[in-house]
């Protein structure tokens, strides 16, 4: 995997500080660390760093057409790439290497901005074309690949994979935007496109961005989305088919001139990957895990069996229960508030990997697909519950009884009827974003200062969803909370965790559960095949029963967390009480601090479990710490 930079003078040609350039180049260094290169001329500058996976010895970039102009650096895999290359000198084009990175500039000549419909992988580019005058700016179908773009105060654009390649840029503004916060409370982090930097950007996954020299900046054009078209098939023809995809997918992702192995967390997904790879290899696939000593948190043993019975080579590492160091180097490695705890362990299980492979096959994906979740369960028992009465009876009358009756994170979970309540008074997507938001609506309003909510001006986390939402047509309602996640938490969560987590140590991860011609097929199942009588991800359990135990299939999903709520009380007491209520938060004039003290006060004395609210404001500090030094 590698990392690409670059700089655009939009409206001339000025020239470009190669120095200023190497060093933005230099920021992503763990993501390639095998070599660098930089191209410039007038007007526009690219950089990239490589880890070497395909043709080792002639994959250089910046990567030319024959007569030079025509430059792109490249972050990703085109799998397919085998089959366009034939097919490209057929049409007269010709290569001088074997490497996936050359086909992209010869599908440019051949199909312009059409060329990323041709591709199949994870990816993220951009391309010079001098004769055109044109930068082509593109992320894959899912957003596997980062890419985040600004506008800099000198008026050049910026790129990079991770957002400190910009701010690496001298001219690269860091104001934070209040809207950006507002999403980071209530999701844990900020939703594509923003960042938490105004004038600086994430290109949405499957969108492109065409600009020339001299005309007027254009928005991202979208080239591809998630169909979610129903289609009917018996189960059994479903379940044969599911395999055959999966299999194919993984085939694919198992091109490599370096060692290769999984991720095997014991839970569904990365065991059915597991599974497959053992199928289709000669030799034992080379496997990692994590284990904890919490066996709240454990999942180490149903690896260990599906490690045996597949004859891999299994390596285990065990996290600390202890292992809280990392806050502060997370804050480094993710560039902006990021509030997902499990991003520890999947730092250490990238760093265990490491030590053997160079690319790893991950289960990411198969949740979003299939429906695994246990929120989507939440979620139909309330939209089911929101159908026996119309919105004009429905919003008042659960609305009042949410609002009296009381929050009882004390008591069994059959009277801590608050939270649903108050879901019964919303609408879908509403309703939805309740279940989902790591601090709710009351919770930001206690939270934020009254400067903060003047900034924001009205705006509400809420709104992504709904922006989103708006493109979902009439689906089913477990459709569409699918897509949502697909478009939100899958990219802005799950895919930035896993590539930074990688990225820090120079590991490449493969997801063949989001394949996008598997994800197009898995999207037009009937929701029966998906959600059946509780069962989440039913259809992909059924399809894995011959290669997998029930044990493995049929257990209680455990997740991949950390132990936040006794960290916060015990060994991180003091870390937590002196970060929360210490001078970074309340010098930003973001906070209600009498709000901040009872978060603390109530987590610490027992009387509430605060540790999500706590661990975000602990990342939100950690952030402010490091951009100050940086």
């Amino acid at each position: 995997m590698c990392g690409i930079v670059g700089v655009f003078d939009i409206q001339g040609k000025c020239a470009i500080d190669q120095e200023i350039l190497a060093r933005m180049n230099q920021t992503q260094f763990h993501r390639g660390p095998d070599e660098g290169g930089l191209h410039t001329e007038p007007g526009v500058g690219l950089g990239h760093r490589r880890l070497s996976i395909i043709d080792l010895s002639s994959g250089h970039q910046p990567l030319f057409n024959e007569d030079g102009s025509v430059v792109v650096v490249f972050n990703g895999e085109i799998y397919n790439f085998v089959d366009l290359l034939p097919e490209l000198q057929a049409l007269g084009h010709i290569f001088r290497t074997r490497c996936d990175t050359e086909v992209i500039v010869h599908a440019w000549e051949q199909w312009g901005e059409a060329c990323v419909e041709r591709f199949r992988g994870m990816f993220a580019f951009a391309l010079w074309d001098r004769n055109q005058e044109t930068l082509f700016l593109a992320r894959d179908r899912m957003g596997v690949k980062p890419l985040y773009y600004g506008f800099a105060q000198d008026g050049m654009l910026i790129f990079g994979s991770e957002l400190k390649a910009l701010t690496a840029y001298p001219a690269c503004g860091r104001e934070i935007d209040p809207c950006a916060i507002e999403e980071y409370f209530a999701y844990g982090y900020v939703a594509e496109p923003r960042t938490i930097y105004k004038n600086s950007y994430k290109l949405p996954p499957g969108h492109t961005l065409t600009l020339k020299r001299g005309q007027p900046l254009p928005q991202p054009r979208e080239y591809w989305d998630v169909p979610f078209q129903p289609a009917t098939i018996p189960e059994q023809e479903a379940q044969e088919e599911l395999v055959r995809l999966l299999r194919e997918s993984i085939k694919i992702r198992l091109v490599s001139e370096v060692p290769l192995g999984a991720f095997l967390s014991g839970g569904v997904d990365s065991s059915a990957v597991v599974a497959m790879m053992a199928g289709l290899s000669n030799n034992p696939v080379n496997t990692c895990s994590i284990s904890f000593g919490d066996p709240a948190f454990n999942e180490s043993e149903y690896a260990a069996q599906v490690a045996t019975r597949y004859k891999t080579n299994h390596h285990v590492a065990q996290v600390d229960p202890d292992d809280f160091d990392l806050i502060d180097k997370l804050a480094a490695i993710y560039d902006e508030p990021y509030a997902d705890s499990s991003a520890i362990p999947t730092y250490r299980v990238c760093e265990l990997a490491r030590k053997t492979v160079t690319v790893a096959l991950s289960g990411d994906g198969g949740d979003e697909n299939f429906a695994g979740y246990r929120r989507y369960r939440w979620h139909m028992n309330e939209e089911r519950m929101r159908g026996l009465l119309p919105t004009s009876l429905r919003r008042p009358l659960f609305g009042m009884l949410g609002h009296f009756y009381p929050k009882a994170d004390w008591a069994p979970k059959i009277f801590r009827a608050k939270a649903t309540l108050e879901g019964m008074a919303r609408d879908t997507v509403e309703g939805y974003f309740h279940i989902i938001a790591l601090m709710n609506n009351e919770m930001r309003e206690r939270l934020f200062s009254d400067k903060l909510k003047r900034a924001l001006q009205g705006y509400r986390a809420v709104e992504v969803l709904h922006r989103h939402d708006a493109k979902s047509g009439e689906r089913d309602p477990l459709s569409r909370v699918q897509y949502l996640d697909i478009k939100t938490y899958l990219v802005g969560d799950i895919l930035t965790k896993v590539d930074r987590a990688s990225m820090a140590h120079g590991l490449e991860v493969r997801e063949p559960l989001l394949d996008h011609k598997l994800v197009e097929w898995a999207s037009g199942l009937p929701s029966t095949y998906k959600q059946n009588g509780g069962e989440g991800k039913f259809i992909f359990k059924k399809a894995m029963e011959p290669y997998l135990s029930n044990d493995i299939l049929y257990r209680k999903k455990m997740g991949f967390a950390v132990p936040l709520a006794s960290w916060f009380r015990g060994p991180l007491k003091e870390k937590v009480r002196s970060a929360v209520l210490g001078p970074v938060l309340a010098q930003t004039g973001y906070f209600n601090i009498d709000y901040l003290h009872e978060l603390v006060d109530q987590h610490q004395s027992g009387l509430r479990d605060y540790s999500t609210a706590l661990w975000t404001l602990l990342m939100f500090e950690s952030f402010l710490r490091n951009q100050q030094v940086s």
